[in-house]
């Protein structure tokens, strides 16, 4: 089990203090994990239950908040929030790989930076909160960690594809279409991916990620938040740093110049 310190950190980052460790076990222990001592239960359940507990609280929420939108977008926003790539980003923002317990396998071929482990253990994690405090508790985690997202996937063009967004609102303001810098580090079972957006020859906003396309993504992400707060981006001084989550198998973004969280 992780150190009493290291423990205390993730709920922070999470918003909620377990009372059940054995339960925050189970759902950071990996197949891995599991197979080197078969004493310990896996995820894989808490994963199995964490996916429907997600899946109705993002449902009831933009059900509920958005009632002009049809049923076929509705599920496009659930879709895009409810899905591996998303669930690993929420995961790396509250830097989950770093908890999990791997066999010893596993972790020296960068299991805490896979997508898909990341996404199971975020399933597995809201699982244990939602039988750690109940409904309420899951709720609170999820609209806290996710509620960004859904509300960029609900609002506004090309949804939570920042691309298509970015690219939308550059053709009212530039004369050219947005450009991608793109380059790689690390190795191949743990590269990461670092984007710059150019817009008219100028940098707005850099981003980085598991992949190429997740790493463009968050600097258009970046990029879109920028031009969207400060009109056409002429003449009001050095932006701020742009909202983003950041690590492995997902996205970080930042633009650029031109609960219960201490529950007993």
């Amino acid at each position: 089990m992780m150190q009493p310190e290291a423990r205390a950190r993730f709920e922070e980052r999470l918003g909620w203090t377990f009372r059940d460790e054995a339960g925050l076990a189970q759902a950071l222990a990996h197949r891995s994990w599991c197979a080197e001592h078969p004493e310990e239960p896996s995820n894989e359940r808490l994963e199995f239950l964490g996916d429907a507990v997600l899946g109705i609280i993002v449902t009831d929420f933009v059900f509920r908040t958005y009632p002009l939108l049809q049923e076929g977008q509705l599920a496009k926003v659930r879709a895009s929030v409810v899905n591996a790539e998303v669930l690993a980003e929420v995961a790396a923002g509250v830097e989950l790989g770093a908890c999990l317990r791997l066999g010893k396998g596993e972790d020296a071929s960068g299991g805490r930076a896979k997508t898909s482990i990341l996404a199971d253990a975020m399933e597995a994690i809201i699982a244990a909160v939602y039988l750690d405090g109940g409904m309420d508790a899951a709720n609170e985690v999820v609209m806290r960690l996710f509620g960004e997202r859904i509300a960029d996937a609900a609002t506004g063009p090309g949804g939570d594809d920042y691309k298509t967004r970015l690219q939308e609102l550059a053709a009212q303001r530039f004369d050219k279409l947005p450009r991608y810098q793109v380059h790689d580090d690390g190795p191949d079972h743990a590269k990461r991916f670092f984007a710059t957006v150019l817009l008219g020859g100028e940098p707005h906003g850099s981003g980085e990620g598991g992949s190429k396309k997740q790493a463009e993504q968050a600097a258009a992400r970046a990029a879109w938040r920028w031009l969207s707060m400060h009109g056409d981006g002429g003449d009001e001084g050095e932006p701020s740093e742009a909202a983003g989550a950041s690590n492995d198998d997902t996205t970080a973004g930042s633009a650029m110049g031109g609960s219960n969280a201490g529950a007993t």
